[in-house]
């Protein structure tokens, strides 16, 4: 990790509580919003008017958002892969494939942390306890959808959708490590806001490409849902997201892909009294279990190598 003193422990658990409740609930948030509202362009309103409103709050409080351009461009590198190379993919897979399937699909996620964690940073090396923990989620969240894939059938696009959702996992890990690897000497929070401002222009630009505002009905109920989504998943679950990937090895963020589905199944039946059967709540325990494992995991570190420097504020 590159901060120079350890969080504590409270702070460590809060941002984990952020990420896995909020995230959760933007299942059904980005599924309500898609109703009505494209993609792309909910994924444009939504980012734009979070990041901007970051960037104004970082610097009224004095969080530094001005830096060198290598710096900015890179940190709008990471929230491309990040919220449209990921955010912007599952919102379209949410039209075609079921959240569950989806969150079985982005399950996957963990695993390119894994690979890209140790190809990109090299200065983290979970444990075979942590790794079994991540392979006990997996069969968790297979337990947890089984009764839907059973008796589902997937057509033409379904596949590419679930294609597409694979791409977009790779997208979001990939943005993660980078995230990890290039923002030292950013502030945590100015890094964050330019992150979802490129998001929010680069969907918008999409959005427009692809005809989005001639085919928009602004229904209450769908910007309500943005609304929730721009609050609840972008200023405090993204940032805190970030925050964690400062402090904590990508290996242990990167249970949310986890507990994410588990919460969004558990607002499902609390909010759209959907059923919640044996395999669920197996499922749900399954999956506990292994979060379990992976953050009480014990992880090897060693110091960056000069050959991965990381990129540092001009001046400082």
């Amino acid at each position: 990790m590159h901060s120079a003193q350890r969080p504590a422990r409270w702070m460590v658990i809060l941002a984990f509580g952020l990420v896995y409740l909020f995230w959760g609930s933007t299942y059904l948030a980005i599924d309500i919003a898609v109703q009505t509202i494209p993609p792309a362009l909910m994924c444009g309103l939504r980012f734009t008017i979070a990041g901007v409103i970051m960037l104004a709050v970082c610097a009224v409080t004095g969080h530094r958002i001005v830096y060198s351009a290598k710096q900015i461009a890179l940190a709008s590198i990471v929230g491309l892969l990040l919220l449209m190379g990921g955010n912007l993919t599952l919102s379209y897979a949410e039209l075609t494939v079921s959240s569950g399937l989806s969150a079985l699909i982005i399950a996957i996620t963990p695993l390119w942390f894994l690979v890209l964690d140790s190809l990109l940073l090299g200065d983290h090396h979970i444990s075979g306890r942590g790794k079994a923990g991540l392979a006990l989620g997996i069969v968790g969240l297979l337990v947890l959808v089984w009764p839907e894939l059973q008796a589902g059938s997937m057509g033409r696009k379904e596949l590419w959708a679930s294609i597409s959702l694979i791409a977009g996992s790779f997208s979001w890990a990939l943005g993660s490590v980078l995230s990890k690897r290039w923002q030292s000497g950013m502030d945590v929070f100015g890094a964050t806001a330019w992150q979802v401002t490129a998001a929010g222009a680069g969907n918008f630009i999409y959005a427009l490409l692809n005809g989005d505002f001639s085919h928009v009905s602004w229904a209450p109920r769908s910007l309500a849902a943005v609304g929730y989504l721009v609050v609840c998943g972008s200023w405090i679950g993204y940032t805190a997201y970030i925050w964690l990937l400062e402090h904590v090895p990508t290996s242990k963020v990167s249970t949310y892909a986890y507990v994410n589905p588990v919460i969004a199944v558990f607002i499902g039946w609390l909010i759209l009294h959907e059923k919640v059967d044996r395999f669920i709540l197996a499922g749900s325990a399954i999956v506990v279990m292994s979060v379990i494992l992976v953050t009480s995991a014990k992880v090897k570190e060693k110091a960056v190598s000069a050959e991965l420097p990381a990129v540092e504020a001009a001046g400082d």
